[in-house]
């Protein structure tokens, strides 16, 4: 018999994956996130959401919404904060003013163009310490556990979280 993993049975918070996803993005995404921050005045949600626009043209708020994988709220809230930076424009459809469409101004083009070669040299710096065997089983494990975990988001969705936070749910 052999020993299973123990990110497949935890006993403590330090054996489980998504602990450990949480630790790898707050060390390795500080980095990122200072920059974004401290150098350019965005947050890494406004950040996603411009790399997403640039990426694909325009998109309507729930598509940029979706793709983001972030509720409409917390979206709505991103996509505000860079209309007033002036690094998003929104155009309202003709017809329908709920059916608006994003797009990168002349400013959030050139700030991508500036900001994304210096998180692409990030990114490569984390990279450089896995070989590319490890690389590939890597990217092939997480593509699986993302399908996974569409397959069980599916099949039985999570409560949602009560609006007052404050209270801890009742048992």
């Amino acid at each position: 018999m052999t020993d299973l993993h123990r990110w497949r049975h935890p006993a403590v918070l330090d054996d489980m994956f998504l602990y450990h996803l949480a630790r790898l993005q707050a060390a390795a995404g500080s980095r990122v996130v200072r920059l974004c921050e401290g150098r350019y005045g965005i947050t890494r949600r406004e950040w996603r959401m411009l790399c997403l626009l640039a990426e694909a043209g325009q998109l309507q708020p729930s598509q940029l919404a979706e793709q983001a994988q972030l509720d409409r709220t917390r979206t709505s809230r991103a996509v505000t904060a860079l209309l007033a930076k002036g690094l998003v424009w929104k155009e309202s459809q003709v017809g329908d003013a709920r059916r608006a469409l994003l797009r990168l101004s002349d400013t959030g083009r050139a700030l991508h163009a500036e900001l994304f070669p210096q998180v692409q040299a990030i990114n490569r710096e984390l990279m450089d310490a896995v070989p590319e065997p490890e690389l590939q089983a890597m990217a092939s494990a997480f593509a699986r556990i993302r399908t996974r975990a569409r397959e069980l988001e599916a099949s039985s969705p999570p409560p949602k979280a009560p609006r007052n936070r404050k209270k801890p749910a009742a048992p």
